[in-house]
């Protein structure tokens, strides 16, 4: 058995129920634990945390994160969690589970620049990073303990106290041989947990487990599996692979990997962003196209700085609507040139609200743009047919020189006040 104490990081002999060296209880053993080099670190409650970690008022009460009583929980702490609040639930219904919560409103840009400096700490361990959100990541280890001189779950129980001590946010480790189980893993024990799945006897362990818990597997998915009478992970496992492609297609072979425990799938340090969108939910439900077309234009605003900070543009605009009755309408326009601009996005967007206007009222409305290109390909108007297009992209570009020196509201378009 392999063992190492996660709050004086040292590897344990004999093992023990108590670190010998700081008589910590924060130790981990596994047969496998030192051979094992994927793993997923998740941040606790991240958006929640730094609200804490930022206000210590808040340390003992219950956090919800979101925007508004007719919005959305983003996240919710620990605490929140009990009463039964969870992420993309209705606000409404989140406060009458914890009427005495706290929301507090997301700041994106405070939460992005924690987030850069967990990506830094985790690049200093591994150039091979795939982030899945700002607050969890996979890391590959293969290879990383010449470099350190110790074992990945030495190293990944160093980062997260790095962490814990350097920024004050707390996360959980999933330490396994591949993608799916590591994320796995790290569900297993949260707050401040660190799990390892090792290899042997792995159908065993898994066989027990809800079907919810395998990665592609959504609540629709969840439905159909268990009318078919396939509940957990050993329902499965007793199928036989070509029963479940002919049952299920491609999605058959995937669970049939997944049940035993089997992903090939590489960590990929170039994921690429595939959407950039932003969306709003209203306080009161609206109807107004005036109104709409003031939010409208304020997102593709918003939509466009984000791409153009990236270095990003996109060959389709997207319109996004959610009615009182909480139907999702959407809308998409392709061009065959991509854009960064506000003014085209939102004219796009604006083209595409007048198609859906008689579904109003409206509870949300988000603007995206996707199928991402290079800047460099952006907006280049060549057709003389489209001078004015071109003449108003050079006339948006130099009013970004302006508000980057004098602040964003320095020049305001008129229906931005709508």
């Amino acid at each position: 058995m392999q063992t190492i104490c996660r709050d004086c990081l040292t590897k344990i002999i004999p093992i023990s129920l108590r670190c010998v060296n700081c008589a910590s209880p924060r130790i981990i053993s596994h047969p496998e634990l030192f051979s094992l080099n994927t793993a997923h670190m998740d941040c606790d409650a991240f958006y929640a945390s730094v609200e804490k970690r930022d206000n210590p008022s808040l340390r003992d009460k219950p956090v919800i994160i979101g925007g508004g009583r007719r919005g959305v929980v983003s996240t919710a702490c620990y605490i929140a969690r009990i009463k039964g609040v969870r992420s993309a639930m209705p606000m409404f219904k989140a406060l009458k589970l914890c009427p005495e919560a706290v929301v507090v409103a997301p700041r994106m840009e405070i939460y992005v620049n924690v987030s850069k400096e967990i990506q830094q700490m985790m690049s200093e361990l591994s150039p091979r990073i795939e982030p899945l959100s700002l607050d969890e990541a996979f890391i590959d280890l293969n290879g990383t303990e010449k470099l350190h001189g110790e074992p990945p779950a030495l190293s990944m129980a160093r980062l997260v106290k790095r962490i814990e001590n350097e920024l004050h946010i707390s996360g959980s480790i999933g330490l396994s041989y591949n993608k799916f189980l590591a994320k796995l893993a790290s569900d297993l024990e949260k707050p401040r947990g660190f799990s390892v799945i090792g290899q042997q006897g792995i159908k065993e362990f898994l066989a027990p487990k809800n079907i919810n818990l395998i990665w592609g597997v959504g609540k629709v998915t969840q439905e159909t599996l268990e009318r078919d009478g396939i509940r957990t992970f050993a329902d499965l496992q007793h199928r036989e692979l070509k029963y479940l492609m002919d049952k299920y297609q491609n999605m058959g072979g995937h669970l049939w990997h997944l049940c035993r425990g089997l992903d090939d799938r590489s960590i990929n340090p170039q994921t690429k962003v595939k959407s950039i969108s932003k969306e709003t939910t209203f306080n009161e439900d609206i109807s107004d196209i005036e109104k709409l077309d003031g939010y409208v234009w304020r997102l593709a605003e918003e939509v466009s700085d984000k791409a153009k900070k990236q270095k990003k543009s996109g060959h389709v605009v997207t319109l996004k609507v959610k009615t009182k009755n909480f139907k999702s309408v959407t809308r998409r326009i392709t061009q065959r040139e991509p854009t960064q601009i506000a003014e085209r996005i939102y004219e796009q967007a604006r083209r595409m609200l007048n198609e859906v206007i008689n579904q109003a009222p409206f509870r949300l409305i988000g603007v995206g743009i996707s199928n991402l290109d290079n800047p460099d390909n952006a907006d280049q108007f060549n057709d003389f047919l489209k001078a004015g297009e071109a003449k108003k992209a050079e006339a948006e570009r130099a009013t970004d020189t302006i508000k980057n020196r004098f602040g964003k509201n320095a020049i305001m378009k008129g229906r931005s006040l709508r």
